[in-house]
């Protein structure tokens, strides 16, 4: 698989399809507490924050990529990076050639369809195909969206 900075690079000459780290989604326990502790660092701002199905997650613009997703549903102090592909089938097809299996999914978000590999190593990593770009930001601007965290 090659993986590949954002800049300088024509992507459409890899065998594989490229993914662009888009997320780390962070497991907290206390969301409220960790994403204070995410927003003291310089140029920082909360994206958008839900509280919905028993979850707080909270999204952190760091002002360059990858957005900073503080979830208390996942594990205290676990770390999951979240990649973006153009086409999941085929990103999914590379990365089992590469030896990283499915864990889970394909599964839906907000932004569209992902799964969860593992290495053999134990690393995990989740892939996702974004076809709604500005899901969670339109849904947090839309004043009626009762899970909406404004603080």
């Amino acid at each position: 698989m090659d993986w590949v900075p954002a800049f300088g690079k024509d992507l459409r000459s890899y065998a594989h399809p490229v993914l662009a780290l888009r997320y780390l989604y962070v497991g907290a326990e206390d969301t409220g507490r960790d994403l204070a502790a995410w927003l003291r660092l310089p140029g920082a701002r909360v994206r958008w924050r839900f509280r919905h199905f028993g979850a707080d997650v909270a999204a952190v613009d760091l002002g360059a990529p990858p957005v900073v997703l503080v979830a208390d549903h996942r594990p205290p102090g676990s770390l999951l990076p979240i990649y973006a592909a153009d086409d999941l089938e085929a990103a999914m097809a590379g990365l089992d050639e590469e030896g990283w299996d499915i864990q889970v999914g394909p599964m839906g978000t907000p932004e569209g369809p992902a799964c969860v590999l593992r290495n053999a190593s134990g690393v995990s990593i989740a892939v996702l195909q974004v076809e709604r770009p500005q899901a969670m930001e339109h849904a947090y601007a839309d004043e009626s969206n009762t899970h909406a965290v404004r603080e």
